[in-house]
C-alpha cells in the first residue's frame, strides 16, 4: 500500500467529537448475558489480543457483547473517554466475560495520531492499554505541544516523506521520551516508528472505516453504530444489549 501524507497529515474526515445524531439505541432490552469466566490463573481484562481487522481487543474473546471504539490518542473527547470510562467499563463489564472491549485507532489527525499510534502498539498486546491509559492521562501536555508547533517545523514536516514525517511529529510530540520512561527502548521506539508493514496497517484501519466513521469517538456494539460519545451513553447501550 502507498501511503500519502498529504492523505494523512490532517486527515479530517471525521472530527474530534463523533457521533452524528443518526445512529440511536431502540428497541426493547435483550435478555440479561450470563458472566463467563476466564481460565483459572487470568483475568478477562488482562487478556488482551490482536484482531483481523487490527484493533487492540481485551476481554474474552467470545463475549456475546461485542464494544469497538475509533479513537484518536489527540482527541480530547477520546482521551476524556478513555480517562473517566474505561476503568467502569474494564471492572463492570469486561471483567464479568460478558462484554469484550477493542480499540481501532483512527488517524483522524494524519501523522501525529499515526505517531502516537505506532508507539503506543509498540510493545505489543500486554502494554497497550496501560500505555493507551496513560497517552490519555498525558494528552494535555502532548496536544499543547501540538497545537503550539513553530512554523518553520510545520513547513519542514509537509516536504517529508512519510515515515520521517511521524518520526518527526513522535520527536516534536515528546513520544519517543514518552514510551522510553515506559520500558520500551529509544531503538526499539524508532524502529517501530519506521515499520512500513505497521503503518499500512493503521492507514488500512483508517481507509476501511472512512464511510462509517464521522468523528471521534465513534462506537459500535456488535457491528451497529451507536450514537455514543460518553461513558452514560455507552453504558445504556451495553445494559441494553444484556450486559
Amino acid at each position: 500500500m502507498r501511503i500519502a501524507l498529504p492523505l494523512l497529515p490532517l486527515l479530517l474526515l471525521a472530527g474530534c467529537g463523533g457521533g452524528d445524531g443518526n445512529s440511536g439505541n431502540s428497541g426493547a432490552a435483550a435478555e440479561k448475558v450470563a458472566a463467563v469466566a476466564a481460565p483459572a490463573g487470568t483475568s478477562w481484562v488482562e487478556t488482551v489480543s490482536i484482531t483481523p481487522e487490527g484493533g487492540y481487543r481485551m476481554g474474552n474473546p467470545d463475549a456475546v457483547i461485542k464494544l469497538v471504539e475509533y479513537g484518536s490518542r489527540t482527541c480530547p473527547t477520546c482521551g476524556q473517554f478513555g480517562r473517566d470510562s474505561v476503568p467502569a467499563l474494564a471492572d463492570n463489564y469486561v471483567a464479568s466475560g460478558k462484554v469484550s472491549f477493542e480499540f481501532r485507532d483512527f488517524a483522524v489527525h494524519g501523522a501525529p495520531d499515526l505517531a502516537a499510534a505506532l508507539l503506543g502498539r509498540c510493545g505489543g498486546t500486554g502494554p497497550f492499554f496501560p500505555i493507551l491509559d496513560q497517552m490519555y492521562a498525558n494528552q494535555n501536555a502532548m496536544l499543547e505541544k501540538l497545537q503550539s508547533t513553530p512554523e518553520a517545523f510545520n513547513a519542514q514536516v509537509q516536504q517529508a516523506a512519510p515515515a520521517q514525517a511521524i518520526s518527526m511529529w513522535a520527536q516534536q510530540l515528546g513520544l519517543i521520551d514518552f514510551v522510553k520512561q515506559r520500558g520500551i527502548p529509544e531503538a526499539k521506539a524508532r524502529q517501530c516508528l519506521a515499520d512500513q508493514k505497521g503503518l499500512e496497517a493503521l492507514v488500512k484501519i483508517t481507509e476501511d472505516a472512512a464511510d462509517k466513521v464521522t468523528g471521534t469517538p465513534s462506537f459500535f456494539l456488535n457491528g451497529t453504530k451507536v450514537d455514543a460519545v460518553n461513558w452514560t451513553q455507552v453504558e445504556a447501550a451495553l445494559r441494553d444489549a444484556g450486559a
